[in-house]
């Protein structure tokens, strides 16, 4: 089989690796393939809710975010507005000690330039009267957060990386990368390319791809549910998106009334090959009893259905984005934490201006927080934690 030449191989077409792709057809960087044995998306970017939110503790993932909503909206407008839409973001505690964490948080926020709002528990009845508000110590919102379909955003930018000359190798089945001298190659399909250097994008299965390739970052697989659930009561006017700190709950609006809902982690690794993909009774027990307390003829809601999905754990929550320790020219974007649709937007447009720029152009300096490199050669153990906190580290709920 002869070898075809290619500049860089992008494996996973999941939303960072179809963002990537066509961030750096866009710097024109080329030629690219991208490689996944499965269908675009068909990871965690298909099982992702798809919330997109600034309402975060860190100002690198805020400013990386707000990249991404950006993108996405004019992508969106441009090719399948149905994909992107602004409806608003409310989170709330009746905890003391988390409502101080939480107006703490929106300060934060405010100071890095985010229009949060501190609302009374009537002012957020008024918005969403869904929402039983008893009790409520502290409520941000935000109206200018998002809802974005996942797995159409990434089918946008693969098909503009094909437009720019990027060429996709998808659903092939297995494939095989391996160093080759001073080359990557990639076998997939029945035929193989050779080029200078490789990204690892491909999720849960970051972690094995580099194992493969005698190399390890600190990432930890882990399982987490969503369900999709029609109330028998439609809300009187539209939701926004919430998350109750307290119950562990998020939900967001869907088409038709519907409703996604999630509950955060298991804090156990997972199989990325062996995972149970549907939703278990006692996480759909835990959405009826939640939508109970705080959302009032929700128990009773029809369930469409549920699923589970794997993301990606870091021992700091930050992300993996940039050169993997011990190997020129090969690079991996992973590590989101299970807010990669929040992050891979803007993230891959950090990690393609650094790569088109080569080594000590200035662009690697928006990365240095979220280097893999940032560990040393001994990370510290660490189990999976969720990523979405109102304080730097402190807050274990999601």
């Amino acid at each position: 089989m002869r070898d075809e030449p290619a500049e860089l191989v992008v494996l996973g077409a999941g939303l960072a690796g179809a963002a990537l792709a066509y961030h750096l057809t866009r710097l024109r960087v080329g030629p690219v393939v991208v490689f996944d044995p499965r269908t675009p998306a068909a990871g965690a970017t298909g099982r992702a809710a798809g919330i997109v939110s600034e309402q975060l503790w860190d100002r690198w993932d805020v400013d990386v975010v707000r990249a991404s909503k950006e993108e996405y909206a004019r992508l969106a407008a441009a090719s399948d507005p149905s994909a992107y839409r602004t409806v608003g973001f409310a989170r709330w505690t009746a905890d003391p000690s988390a409502a101080a964490a939480l107006r703490a948080s929106a300060d934060r926020l405010r100071a890095w330039g985010v229009a949060v709002e501190t609302l009374s528990a009537d002012q957020l009845g008024a918005r969403v009267p869904a929402v039983r508000c008893d009790g409520l110590r502290e409520v941000v919102w935000h109206p200018g957060d998002a809802v974005v379909t996942p797995s159409a955003v990434t089918e946008i930018y693969l098909e503009l990386a094909r437009r720019a000359g990027a060429e996709t190798v998808l659903g092939t089945g297995p494939g095989s990368f391996a160093r080759d001298g001073v080359s990557w190659r990639l076998s997939a399909g029945g035929r193989s390319w050779r080029a200078g250097s490789a990204v690892v994008a491909a999720g849960a299965w970051s972690k094995r791809l580099l194992a493969s390739v005698h190399r390890s970052v600190p990432l930890a697989p882990y399982r987490t549910q969503a369900a999709l659930v029609r109330p028998a009561e439609p809300s009187p006017v539209p939701l926004p998106s919430v998350h109750d700190l307290d119950l562990d709950v998020y939900a967001r609006p869907e088409d038709g009334g519907r409703v996604l809902a999630g509950d955060g982690t298991e804090r156990v690794e997972a199989d990325p090959e062996t995972f149970r993909p549907s939703g278990d009774a006692s996480f759909v027990a835990h959405l009826a009893e939640s939508f109970d307390r705080r959302f009032p003829g929700w128990r009773d809601a029809e369930l469409v259905r549920a699923w589970a999905g794997v993301c990606t754990s870091t021992p700091d929550r930050r992300p993996l984005i940039g050169s993997v320790p011990g190997d020129d020219g090969l690079y991996c974007i992973t590590g989101f934490n299970g807010f990669g649709v929040m992050r891979a937007g803007g993230a891959a447009r950090y990690l393609a201006e650094a790569i088109a720029g080569g080594p000590g152009d200035r662009a690697w300096a928006r990365l240095a927080s979220v280097l893999p490199a940032r560990f040393g050669p001994n990370p510290p153990p660490f189990h999976p934690r969720p990523g979405f906190t109102v304080e730097d580290g402190a807050d274990p709920r999601f």
